[in-house]
């Protein structure tokens, strides 16, 4: 399965080339600070995990990486050259690939047609050209197949099908259009144990093929399974940045629980 990944990642992409990286990153909305000094960095064939509660700037990070909104002030480079996106194209166009939580599929449409959705092929050059439909069909159960990922029928609404296989059609979509960074936003909030599972398998595969993958969630023992480096925002404030070797699950979960804040009112209610 990560063999196959592999073919559609770029030669080029080797482990700890910095793809993406945020310095000093902050976003205001008038007197509001989502976010405030973040440093972050993205490397080939790693997956960073950004932790946090609701509120503590995660769908801000996504949005100014994946370039829905700018950044106020700091700097953001990809592949070392400082950039500001205007827009999701801009950001997409560099490589950079976002799978929201709600994956932006349309539920009644056949899995083939989510696979390309907004990328669709047409027999000709010109705007009014039809779809070529047999052969989006052949692409999409092909590259699905390919990473292990089997559906009864290529043409059953996307709906039909369960949460971690919704997950796993976007990750292959967004491989397979060529991306270079893959940003994953709270993939397995919604998720049972064994659909989370699923996830988790293909994003370390995504790993292990060269790309740098952004995890966002909130659940330190998914971040943990599958995470190299480990970022804990609160509050739009970075408060800590570890390497796998540098942190334990224990570490990661406490302080995720709200570490010395924590410990400071079960000593309080104990008295």
């Amino acid at each position: 399965m990560t063999d196959t990944i592999a073919e559609h990642a770029s030669a080029d992409l080797t482990a700890g080339t910095p793809l993406v990286a945020m310095s000093g990153v902050g976003k205001a909305y008038g007197a509001i600070r989502a976010l405030e000094g973040v440093d972050l960095t993205v490397r080939a064939g790693e997956v960073t995990c950004v932790l946090g509660d609701n509120g503590a700037g995660k769908s801000t990070l996504i949005k100014i990486m994946s370039g829905l909104h700018p950044h106020s002030e700091g700097t953001l480079t990809v592949d070392g050259k400082e950039v500001r996106f205007g827009s999701p194209r801009e950001s997409l166009d560099r490589g950079i690939a976002t799978v929201y939580q709600d994956l932006a599929v349309v539920s009644l449409m056949e899995v083939w047609r989510n696979f390309f959705l907004g990328s669709e092929l047409r027999k000709g050059r010109f705007p009014l050209a039809p779809l070529d439909i047999p052969r989006m069909r052949e692409i999409a159960d092909t590259e699905l197949k390919k990473m292990g990922i089997h559906v009864k029928d290529i043409n059953q609404p996307i709906g039909t099908l369960s949460g971690g296989q919704r997950q796993c059609v976007a990750i292959a979509r967004a491989v397979y259009f060529g991306a270079r960074v893959l940003i994953l936003d709270e993939p397995t909030a919604a998720l049972g144990v064994k659909q989370s599972g699923v996830v988790l398998k293909y994003t370390a595969a995504a790993r292990d093929a060269g790309l740098g993958v952004v995890f966002i969630t909130h659940n330190p023992h998914h971040a943990y399974m599958v995470g190299d480096h480990f970022i804990i925002l609160k509050l739009g404030r970075r408060v800590l940045d570890r390497t796998r070797a540098e942190v334990s699950l224990e570490e990661l979960t406490g302080e995720m629980a709200g570490g010395q804040e924590l410990a400071e009112l079960s000593h309080e209610l104990q008295r």
